[in-house]
This record gives structure tokens, C-alpha cells and sequence, in this order.
């Protein structure tokens, strides 16, 4: 005999607004490492064991590993290459455990976009950890046009 239970919802509905502006202050410093070509600041909020899966699909795991990933990136393919990010939809489903969608649209070094349409969605886990938000995973996944 089987028993059907439904799925539950879970997510935390408490007021999160200062966490949000936290979180946009990560994200925007994901984005400035990138257009600046900052590896550093791209890789200050992960966490020691993140995990991060690129466009191309390969998951780089640990901190000094997603340093060294986006030391050759931004001297390599993204070396002339901006963005400009856009938050899609926080959901909290812990108080300390946050799922970031960001959207990305390709800019010019000026910042204006140069398509109309989004070019990247990524999905970042982010947890509060040590008075602060750290992403401890991200999946970056490329738009077909």
C-alpha cells in the first residue's frame, strides 16, 4: 500500500530585506569583477567548498580552484567581454539559505546592451554563514537565441 503526500512548498516568508540588499551587493560584485576583469572580486563570495558550473558545463569545485577558473577567464575569452546582471527571483528557502536566478545581457564596455534579449540565466545557492552570504554553488546556463 502506497500513500500519496503532496509536495511542500519551502520557503521561508519572513521579511528578508536586508538580506536582499546583501545579496545584490554579491551578485554586483560577481558582475564589476567580471567587467573589470577583477578575478578576485568574481571569486570573493564563494564559499571554500563551492561549486560552480560554467556555460560549458564543467563544475569546478573549492576556492582556490574557481580562483584559478576566473584568473584565466578574465585574462583569456571574458578579457573583452561585459555584462550587466539582473536579478531574477530570490527565493529564501531557509532563513539562511537563499536560491539566486540571475539573468545576463550582454553590454558593451560603455554598458549599453548589445542584444534586447537576456544571454545567460545562472542559479546561485547562497547561504548565511559567519555574519554573511556566501554562494556556495552556481550553475551558469547560456539562452539559445
Amino acid at each position: 500500500m502506497t500513500s500519496v503526500t503532496s509536495a511542500p512548498t519551502v520557503s521561508d516568508d519572513a521579511d528578508h530585506a536586508a538580506d536582499l540588499a546583501a545579496l545584490r551587493r554579491v551578485i554586483a560584485d560577481v558582475e564589476t569583477g567580471l567587467n573589470t576583469n577583477d578575478a578576485e572580486l568574481m571569486t570573493r563570495h564563494f564559499a571554500a567548498n563551492a561549486v560552480a558550473v560554467g556555460v560549458n558545463g564543467r563544475a569546478t569545485a573549492g576556492l582556490d580552484a574557481l580562483r584559478e577558473v576566473h584568473a584565466q577567464a578574465v585574462t583569456g575569452f571574458l578579457k573583452d567581454q561585459y555584462a550587466r546582471y539582473e536579478i531574477d527571483e530570490v527565493t529564501f528557502v531557509r532563513p539562511d539559505v537563499a536560491l539566486v536566478r540571475k539573468l545576463a545581457r550582454a553590454v558593451d564596455a560603455e554598458g549599453t546592451p548589445v542584444d534586447l534579449d537576456h544571454t545567460m540565466s545562472a542559479l546561485y545557492v547562497l547561504v548565511r554563514e559567519q555574519g554573511r552570504w556566501w554562494i556556495v554553488a552556481r550553475q551558469n546556463t547560456l539562452i539559445p537565441r
